[in-house]
């Protein structure tokens, strides 16, 4: 699964961003990448394959700014690109994004006929497109993405930054799991508590259909209501040696809630969500081939396609 960081804090996070996504990396990706905000400006460094790419781009040419999102991407929607690594930009809108918007193809052609423009074959640039469209027509960011969370449907985790609010930011969660870390005059956003290990150990994780806005000093929390809750706080004992569960009860509901991404990442090898099509597999006939055995977890199906 991919992963993701945030940071609202009192002094530069992009190096802390790359720290805390190379906590993630057991979750397996293909780039990466930082967005800041920096004197009302959105800035960020992308890169292809492994962390050590996107560190010596960070080396050649800083960010600066005290609150950032990172992400580590598994490609699904799109190829491993450096264009296709988030964080995505969009007039002033950065998202970073777990899972799969599963309506994402009717959104693109709503924007598209309207007049959007997309840089990406992924599905999350529906997302900042759609933040986009929202602040172009007056919304605030807050209604922005209450209105984006109505409309968008599938298994996500999003963390979003504004260039009009530089001080915050925005995160949402259904299915993929995001947790909040409580700091000294600083926050953080994390995939779990892993990611947030080196800065804090007090945390909270978002139920699913939870939205939150995340400052320095606080987080507000509302439900799939836009009702503001309450989630408990606890205190986290992971390190970089325990793979963490989360909110769930055991590490088989982890799997179960986890299987529709896990799924669409396997689908991305051989399906372009983006252009509704099957990839090309180098080196296989289909057409000879008589019959077909799958295997899993010990079990072997064979089946003639003749039935």
């Amino acid at each position: 699964m991919c992963g993701i960081v945030g940071i609202v804090g009192n002094h530069a996070v992009a190096p802390r961003l790359v720290d805390a996504l190379k906590r993630l990396e057991y979750r397996g990706y293909d780039s990466a990448g930082v967005a800041t905000v920096h004197e009302g400006r959105l800035e960020r460094r992308r890169a292809e394959g492994k962390l050590v790419n996107l560190e010596r781009k960070l080396a050649d040419e800083p960010l600066a700014g005290n609150s950032g999102i990172a992400h580590t991407r598994w490609a699904t929607h799109g190829a491993p690109t450096e264009t296709n690594a988030h964080p995505h930009f969009v007039d002033g809108v950065s998202v970073v994004h777990n899972g799969i918007i599963e309506n994402f193809g009717e959104i693109k052609q709503e924007l598209a006929a309207t007049g959007a423009t997309f840089q990406t074959q992924t599905d999350t640039e529906v997302v900042a497109q759609l933040l986009a469209r929202y602040i172009r027509d007056g919304k605030t960011p807050r209604a922005a993405v209450e209105d984006m969370l109505a409309r968008v449907t599938g298994a996500y985790a999003l963390a979003i930054l504004f260039e009009q609010e530089p001080g915050k930011i925005y995160a949402a969660r259904s299915g993929p799991p995001l947790a909040i870390g409580y700091g000294n005059g600083e926050m953080f956003l994390g995939s779990d508590a892993i990611a947030l290990a080196p800065f804090t150990n007090q945390i909270a994780y978002l139920t699913d259909g939870d939205w939150a806005v995340i400052t320095s000093t606080s987080a507000e929390i509302y439900d799939a209501t836009g009702t503001p809750v309450k989630r408990q706080r606890q205190q986290s004992s992971a390190s970089a040696f325990l793979i963490d569960k989360g909110n769930h009860r055991h590490f088989m509901e982890k799997e179960i809630h986890e299987q529709p991404e896990a799924i669409s990442h396997t689908l991305g090898h051989y399906i372009d969500f983006a252009e509704s099509r099957i990839k090309p597999v180098a080196g296989i006939d289909f057409a000879s081939i008589s019959s077909l055995a799958i295997s899993a977890c010990g079990n072997r199906l064979s089946r003639r396609p003749d039935g």
